[in-house]
């Protein structure tokens, strides 16, 4: 009888393990064209350029960044230089190739972006941990370095600044001073869904695999048959390459023109906390942690005007930063694998509410 009716529980629980991911797959349908199709048309000017395309634009950079640091375990502070590769190398294109198309320049910015990657990655087969870290660091003063004293990368240009030059997509203006928020909005939605697609389907099969191998045991993982060096370059590239388009969206989608300081350490640090935050190994908590670095200082900028608080704009930028700090810090503390796990025990809960058990 009890083994009858363990049996009967668990065909229960198949059965329900088949239906809920089509239930889950219709929801993620149903909120993407949520997000394509109403939030251009009843979102203001504001909240698409101030909100949602700069949350795509870093929600793709630290996917790609939580590919190598959080799947593959190689810790990179190089972020903000990899992302200059993608914008400086989409803008040289746009500017010596005017009839290519601005989808083809964003995939060569990010390939270019890859290649350099691979080559910062090479010192990884020997250091690890905070020594891979000041690599990396290196890697990143040296490419800001490199844009900002060759004046090639600038076409030449006496501020040192680099502009996205206007480009269409099927006739409807896309980059440039004229493309609406709303279209630059659709077009980062579209790369950064298509982009976390790939990562998802990349990490739940071989190569995600052989990351997650070197990262929890890199001596075990070799003696089993995986080759450190080519999966190590392999997560450089591939989070390179995120970073990259990540970079070149940031010019072209949201900044418009940008200087060498907009891609310095500051940037990499930014997208690093995000990848902390939102938790590591988890494509879900890119995302979060990218909204939640975007929407809390918001939040706090505005949360004295709206209990009537006057207070000088120098002390409320200091109390952004104080509350922000232990906003993270007690995130941290109660959960230390991110928003993303935190969102995962509030599922299980609701599953179980009202008989927890």
């Amino acid at each position: 009888m009890i083994y009858r009716e363990a049996g009967q529980f668990k065909n229960t629980y198949a059965s329900d393990q088949a239906i809920f991911p089509i239930v889950q797959d219709r929801w993620i349908v149903l909120a993407l064209l949520v997000a394509a199709f109403c939030v251009p048309l009843v979102a203001t000017e504001y909240w698409l350029q101030a909100v949602l395309i700069p949350f795509l634009v870093y929600s793709l950079a630290a996917l790609g960044l939580n590919l190598l640091t959080g799947y593959a375990g190689q810790l990179s502070l190089g972020t903000g230089g990899f992302m200059a590769v993608g914008a400086y190398s989409a803008f040289k294109l746009a500017t010596a190739f005017p009839s290519l198309p601005i989808i083809v320049v964003f995939l060569l910015a990010g390939l270019a972006a890859a290649l350099v990657g691979l080559f910062f990655g090479v010192p990884s087969l020997r250091i690890k941990g905070f020594y891979l870290a000041v690599a990396t660091l290196a890697s990143q003063f040296f490419l800001v370095w490199l844009f900002n004293k060759v004046a090639w990368f600038t076409n030449y240009a006496s501020s040192g600044t680099i502009t996205a030059p206007p480009r269409t997509v099927l006739g409807v203006m896309v980059t440039g001073p004229e493309a609406t928020a709303g279209v630059r909005y659709v077009v980062a939605l579209a790369l950064v869904m298509a982009f976390a697609l790939v990562a998802k389907n990349l990490v739940r099969g071989r190569v995600g695999r052989c990351w997650m191998a070197i990262r929890d045991r890199d001596i075990a993982a070799e003696i089993i048959g995986i080759r450190p060096l080519r999966t190590k370059l392999l997560a450089f590239s591939v989070s390179s390459f995120y970073c990259g388009v990540a970079g070149a969206a940031l010019l072209f989608l949201y900044y418009g023109s940008a200087e060498t300081l907009a891609f310095d350490i500051n940037l990499s640090f930014l997208v690093l906390f995000m990848v902390i935050i939102g938790g590591l190994g988890s494509i879900l908590g890119s995302f979060l942690g990218a909204a939640f670095i975007i929407l809390v200082p918001i939040f706090l900028t505005n949360a004295p005007e709206a209990v009537g608080l006057g207070l000088p704009v120098a002390l409320q930028k200091q109390l952004e930063l104080m509350v922000f700090g232990g906003l993270i810090v007690f995130f941290l503390i109660v959960e230390p694998h991110g928003l993303a796990r935190l969102w995962q025990i509030s599922k299980e809960k609701l599953r179980l509410w009202p008989f927890p058990h």
